[in-house]
């Protein structure tokens, strides 16, 4: 039997779930669809950072110049799967593209101005579902090992980012279990979160009273009277379709005609539990590229990019190198008390996509997050919604929209 939907949001992730929260809200009629959740997702997996650091690309010169020994060492922070190369090589030209001068600045730019208003618009979002207690104003640190690791933090500064250089003396201040090292960079407004999956069942307890479908969309198809989309256990025909599905967004965009350069950054982490945390606050020792990220009662360590699809296994030895990476920091941890491996939705340009499909408004498109999904839902969101409204975002949509590609 077909069913019958206003706005059907395809999606349960944070962006997901946010965008179907405000639209609701607002007065339209919701319906969720998505399979069921088991808690194994990017939005439960992640660093748990709002990240007001976020607003350098990916892809940059630096990037560029290094990036043979990046893509071909498998324990680089970042990394290619061999058997993934002649799939993503269309996406790795894009990318270099990208890594260009004025590429990286415009990206940079478009980036920056997403993350502006997440912070307020995070804490606004919390206190609304109960969950104010999972934001920890504590601030994020870089750590420099050596000398030669110091990051340039101008870029960051011209960008609106507040940001402290740090002498060994000063890092140690901060957090009393680093030692030894050449010091860091403060990003005192970083938000960071306590435990992402409370956040997420705080969020989900929000849109507990909207209407969901649990089944996965196989199809999406425009229709003379709406959009129709089915699959195992769905049939379901919408007047206007939100698509927040992350990963798994590009096949379901080039069904109604929006090609996407969209793959699959691989994200790991392992966590430790331990009741006292050696660390305060989220640290990167930036050249092994994870963070350090103290939550209730473990400490994760989350990180690095591994470009390899949906489909492939876990890589065993991108835990073993987080694990090494770590111990040279924290020589005291303990084993590892689990591992998790989950999936980025990746574009060349850093930039998400958030704005209308080419062949109309019926469709828009909210997903490309890379890093940032968690940080960015909120102002996705609202977008969202400007869109759904009939009136201009409240950001120039411009930057993120399909037909940039």
């Amino acid at each position: 039997m077909t069913t019958q939907a206003e706005i059907a949001v395809i999606g349960a992730g944070v962006v997901g779930l946010t965008c179907a929260l405000r639209l609701h809200h607002a007065g339209h009629a919701v319906v969720l669809v998505a399979p069921e959740d088991d808690e194994t997702g990017a939005s439960y997996g992640n660093a748990g950072v709002i990240a007001d650091y976020g607003v350098l690309p990916i892809g940059t010169p630096d990037v560029l110049r290094d990036l043979p020994r990046l893509l071909f060492n498998r324990d680089s922070p970042l990394a290619i799967r061999h058997a993934a190369i002649a799939t993503l090589a269309p996406w790795l030209l894009r990318f270099a593209r990208e890594c260009l001068p004025g590429r990286a600045q415009a990206n940079a730019a478009a980036i920056a101005a997403l993350l502006a208003p997440s912070a307020q618009m995070w804490r606004d979002l919390a206190g609304e579902i109960g969950a104010r207690d999972q934001l920890k104003a504590h601030g994020s640190l870089y750590l420099y090992e050596r000398t030669d690791q110091a990051v340039d933090l101008t870029a960051y500064r011209n960008l609106g980012v507040t940001v402290d250089a740090l002498s060994d003396a000063e890092l140690r201040q901060l957090e009393p279990a680093l030692r030894g090292h050449a010091g860091g960079a403060f990003f005192p407004n970083t938000i960071t979160i306590d435990d992402p999956a409370t956040l997420l069942r705080a969020l989900r307890a929000a849109v507990a009273d909207i209407a969901r479908v649990t089944a996965r969309v196989e199809r999406l198809e425009r229709g003379r009277d709406g959009l129709r989309l089915t699959g195992p256990g769905l049939d379901l025909r919408a007047a206007r379709v939100v698509l927040a599905a992350g990963a798994w967004s590009k096949r379901l965009a080039a069904l109604i005609g929006d090609k996407v350069p969209l793959d699959t950054e691989r994200g790991y982490h392992l966590e430790y539990d331990m009741p006292e945390n050696p660390l305060t606050r989220q640290t990167s020792p930036i050249a092994r590229g994870f963070y350090f990220c103290p939550m209730q009662g473990r400490l994760r360590v989350a990180g690095t990019v591994e470009l390899g699809g949906l489909s492939a296994p876990p890589a065993p030895h991108r835990w073993a190198m987080m694990e090494r990476g770590a111990r040279a920091i924290l020589p005291d941890l303990p084993e590892p008390s689990r591992r998790w491996m989950g999936f980025r939705p990746s574009i060349p340009d850093s930039r998400p996509v958030i704005g209308p499909s080419r062949g109309g408004a019926d469709v828009i498109h909210a997903y490309g997050h890379g890093h940032l999904g968690l940080t960015l839902a909120p102002v996705t969101a609202q977008m969202v919604l400007d869109m759904v409204a009939g009136r201009t975002p409240f950001l120039d949509p411009a930057p993120y929209r399909v037909d940039r590609f």
